[in-house]
């Protein structure tokens, strides 16, 4: 089914509502467009929601003073992604900036323990013999694990993002923006934001106990961690509402400014990126991924490591093995997809549409099933769920969802239709997880297309592609591209700006054995201006002289030359 695409409405009010007279027009529409209001072009740091109004950070930060006082073990236990290795990493370089004794990091292993603070992670990190634990990007959901933690004599501080069950784990001090009676005004920090603000209130309590100055240790700067956080912020998909958008802009120029850490300076070597002209998208498709490898096929643990090296050297050993892990990753992902296509071409059509997708291949690797689930889920523009082998006989599944489809509440609906089908599920709207027992997997395939199907009243959902119109042609130029590239940070919920508009095809070919590289001009351009333009995955053209193109502008730069480029999402011929 081919995408309608559809212009983004003005809402009331225009761009004169932007109180910067300076601001391109170009710029006031793009943001007006996106609900953004006139004040939110101030990406200062001063424009922060203060940490007092984060429920629980000041008694945490009261608990970990007491902590660094009596010399105690800290240990971190972070989650095997991108944003909880970030948290992980900065939780430590904080903690030992203030003066703390000992620091440890403990990453689950994703084949064995599963996600979170679970028994199993527990009872392995009895044997480090920790004083505090402290959960970074996790833990809100983790009951019995804080409960055996707490058994063990522990204290625990659960710094978490996500959302709470109706049980919250027994943890001394719970830290989470989502969590019931939190007024905190961003619900959308990553969990690298959350433990970001727990040791600027960490940093506050040291210094009204003289810590600083009793021990002769220099105040730590906290922005120089901002790195991290706009990497797991970018990394992790949350919304870039106003407050997200400060932090990962405040990260961004201290990577372009060179004052990054050096193993984020060595992933970007590695990706063969720029630091010095880096935007949040090298951070989401470049540096992300690469750390992400690490917890999908091996141990995150290396990710840690990475982010907390000292030296160049010792960053640059750990960025090239996450960089190989990444290149295997891409082969893996590549052979799934395309054996889930194969599955989905056998299907028998007189079946008629299937709504709600699942696949399994015996030989699929359980790190990778989510990646599989986004990319058939966007190619078919349906709700996917892909399983593996979960090791012990079972099976384990990861999903990914279209507007209107609320993954979670698919499978609340499944295990009430059928009881003790699914063994374990949670998630939200867009993402979920669950297990099955092998021979499951055909009646949760049945279930699930059947409970889509009744969401959606048994008609699909065309995918919706929204643009911002037409750019004139004296506006396709290098200088429109650079004012685009760097007026974000663009992500999730703040989409990139993407145009539309006819052009001539000068030239066409293939590049890359999938990419399809164009020359083109735009179609009234009184001049004989050409824009190179590459559509990545995309077959070549039938013969055609024109075609309506909807693209991005994006700065090319190759061999020291930068021109604009047109990153091209959609072509209708």
């Amino acid at each position: 089914m081919s995408p309608r695409f559809q212009r983004r409405g003005m809402p009331a009010g225009d761009r004169a509502s932007f109180p910067d007279a300076g601001l391109p027009a170009l710029l006031a529409d793009l943001y007006v467009r996106r609900g953004m209001r006139g004040d939110e072009t101030d990406l200062s740091l001063r424009r922060l929601s203060p940490p007092t109004l984060l429920r629980g950070a000041g008694e945490a930060a009261c608990l970990l003073a007491d902590a660094l006082a009596d010399g105690k073990h800290i240990l971190i236990a972070g989650d095997f992604d991108a944003d909880g290795a970030t948290s992980s990493a900065l939780a430590k370089c904080a903690l030992l900036a203030c003066g703390a004794a000992r620091v440890t990091t403990l990453i689950p292993d994703r084949f064995s323990m599963g996600y979170g603070l679970s028994p199993a992670l527990v009872k392995y990190a009895a044997g480090l013999s920790p004083d505090v634990l402290v959960t970074v990007d996790n833990g809100i959901a983790s009951v019995e694990g804080v409960r055996l933690a707490r058994e063990y004599g522990w204290r625990v501080v659960v710094t978490d993002h996500h959302l709470p069950g109706d049980t919250m784990p027994p943890a001394d001090v719970i830290v989470d923006p989502n969590q019931p009676g939190c007024d905190f005004p961003n619900k959308a920090l990553a969990g690298v934001g959350v433990i970001f603000y727990v040791m600027m209130r960490l940093r506050g309590e040291l210094r009204a106990r003289g810590w600083f100055e009793q021990r002769g240790i220099a105040e730590p700067n906290l922005a120089s961690l901002l790195d991290l956080v706009a990497l797991g912020t970018v990394a992790d998909v949350v919304p870039l509402n106003h407050q997200n958008r400060i932090l990962v802009e405040q990260g961004l120029r201290r990577i372009r400014a060179g004052e990054c850490r050096p193993g984020i300076r060595a992933l970007f070597q590695v990706a063969g990126r720029d630091p010095a002209t880096a935007v949040a998208s090298d951070l989401g498709f470049s540096i992300g991924p690469r750390i992400n490898a690490a917890g999908r096929l091996e141990d995150m643990s290396l990710g840690v490591e990475c982010l907390l090296a000292g030296d160049e050297q010792t960053a640059l050993r750990h960025a090239s093995r996450l960089d190989e892990l990444n290149r295997q990753r891409r082969e893996v992902e590549s052979d799934m997809v395309d054996e889930a296509q194969r599955i989905l071409d056998g299907l028998d059509p007189s079946r008629g549409r299937t709504f709600g997708i699942s696949l399994y291949e015996s030989h699929w690797h359980q790190g990778v099933v989510g990646l599989v689930a986004s990319r058939v889920k966007t190619r078919f523009h349906a709700p996917v769920f892909a399983f593996a082998r979960d090791g012990s006989g079972g099976l384990k599944g990861s999903g990914r969802s279209i507007a209107g489809v609320h993954l979670r509440d698919m499978l609340d609906r499944i295990d009430k239709l059928s009881p003790g089908l699914i063994g374990r599920f949670g998630g939200h709207a867009m993402a979920a997880g669950l297990t099955l027992p092998a021979e499951g997997f055909d009646a949760f395939s049945s279930l699930f297309d059947r409970v889509v199907r009744e969401q959606l009243g048994g008609e699909p959902i065309g995918e919706t592609v929204y643009t911002d119109g037409e750019l004139p042609g004296d506006a396709l130029d290098l200088r429109t591209a650079e004012l685009l590239r760097y007026a974000g940070p663009w992500g999730q919920d703040f989409p990139e700006p993407l145009f539309e508009g006819d052009f001539e095809i000068i030239t066409q070919r293939i590049v890359g054995e999938r990419h399809l590289k164009l020359i083109v001009q735009a179609v009234g351009d009184g001049g004989e201006t050409t824009l190179d333009a590459i559509a990545f995955n995309h077959p070549e053209l039938p013969r055609t002289t024109f075609a309506r193109l909807y693209y991005r502008l994006d700065v090319n730069a190759y061999r020291g030359n930068r021109s604009a480029q047109l990153i091209v999402e959609h072509i209708v011929a």
